[in-house]
């Protein structure tokens, strides 16, 4: 899953794509480097993010949409309302990366109205604050059991298990240590019978632990991949698609 954030703020690529133009470029580049998906978001959430208003977001992610209705390629749309939901899926996204996992009032019907794919991320409180000493008794259980308690919702209206991705939400209110035990015990989301995405792609704290900026840290998100498929990932949400794709053809011709 190739990223293409259309907005100002984001936290390794604000700025580049707010243009549609450049974003549509480079969602193009992305299915050219072996993008399998591309997932454009409107309104950053990285830590410290302020919201951005409904109309706003629709009018960054409505054009870009619009301009790849010539790829053939499923495409996300990253969002937590289901205003823009319904905007997206209307102007030909398949597929809803939610890092709300459809908790806003709506949301669930808004998904379940049509026939699209989505993605259910857990996230401990809010952009603006969650990464302020959050704390987890047992993070792998906590994160856990609130993805088994959204899958149940999205069953309950009407969204088949089939359509359903889960995400950890890795950086979305954990710290450090919360992630590298996530990432360690990855295997009991494989229980969810879902998909799981991973998203480590460029974080922070990959960051801590080589003391590289965003731009520095290709090789620690090219390992961060490499670990989770090993430890069964089924999509990778990334900034650097090439890079990682080549990783993961060398990884499947030694294994077979």
């Amino acid at each position: 899953m190739g990223v293409v954030n259309v907005t100002p703020d984001s936290f390794s690529d604000g700025g580049r794509y707010l243009d549609p133009k450049a974003a549509i470029a480079h969602a193009a580049r992305l299915v050219e480097d072996g993008a399998d998906i591309l997932d454009i978001g409107g309104e950053s959430s990285r830590p410290g993010a302020l919201p951005v208003s409904v109309s706003e977001e629709i009018e960054r992610i409505v054009p870009v949409l619009e301009g790849l209705k010539g790829i053939d390629k499923p495409i996300s749309v990253d969002t937590r309302r289901p205003e823009v939901m319904r905007a997206a899926l209307r102007a030909g996204a398949s597929m809803i990366n939610d890092i709300e996992a459809l908790g806003a009032p709506g949301a669930l019907e808004a998904v379940a109205q049509s026939d699209c794919a989505v993605c259910l991320m857990h996230k401990k409180g809010d952009p603006q604050t969650m990464q302020r000493d959050p704390r987890y008794d047992d993070v792998v259980a906590e994160v856990r059991g609130f993805l088994e308690q959204r899958i149940g919702a999205c069953e309950a209206a009407g969204i088949a298990r089939a359509r359903i991705v889960a995400d950890p939400g890795f950086g979305f209110g954990k710290t450090l240590a919360h992630n590298l035990e996530l990432t360690r015990n990855l295997g009991a989301f494989m229980k969810l019978g879902v998909a799981v995405l991973v998203g480590w792609s460029r974080k922070s704290s990959l960051g801590r632990m080589t003391g590289r900026t965003e731009d520095g840290r290709l090789a620690a998100s090219l390992a961060m991949a490499l670990l989770a498929v090993q430890r069964g990932a089924r999509i990778l949400r990334v900034h650097d698609v090439r890079e990682t794709r080549d990783v993961m053809k060398i990884w499947e011709e030694v294994e077979g």
